[in-house]
């Protein structure tokens, strides 16, 4: 668990970095679309928040029990992204050359957390 932890936790700290770099990039290999104005100050937003999600489900060394928020939170947003993902690419007119490896990508890692050995719904150690 903490190795899928550590995983997705880079891949969202890459991807944190390179929306506050160059959303345009980011935005036109996931759906397509040009990103101009107003989209590219969200997409910086987008990306210092992935940084941050990132940086705070990082696995800490004191072991499972701590890391029960942090794999609740990569897993509520690896589930609600992936499935995000997968409506623009089937509802949407949206077809960027990473829309459905990411969408992929996001569902297996909400289904490795998931299915995890240390539970989601452990409870917390208290000291």
């Amino acid at each position: 668990m903490r190795k899928v932890l550590a995983f997705t936790s880079l891949v969202e700290l890459g991807t944190g970095v390179a929306l506050m770099v160059d959303p345009a990039i980011v935005v036109r290999l996931l759906v397509g679309a040009d990103l101009a104005g107003a989209g590219e100050v969200a997409g910086r937003g987008f990306g210092v928040a992935l940084l941050a999600l990132a940086l705070a489900c990082w696995p800490s060394r004191r072991g499972t029990e701590s890391e029960a928020p942090a794999v609740r939170g990569m897993l509520v947003y690896n589930a609600l992204i992936a499935l995000y993902l997968a409506v623009l690419g089937t509802a949407g007119s949206m077809r960027g050359a990473l829309l459905w490896p990411a969408a992929v990508l996001h569902a297996a890692v909400a289904l490795a957390l998931l299915f995890s050995p240390s539970s989601v719904h452990a409870p917390e150690a208290r000291p």
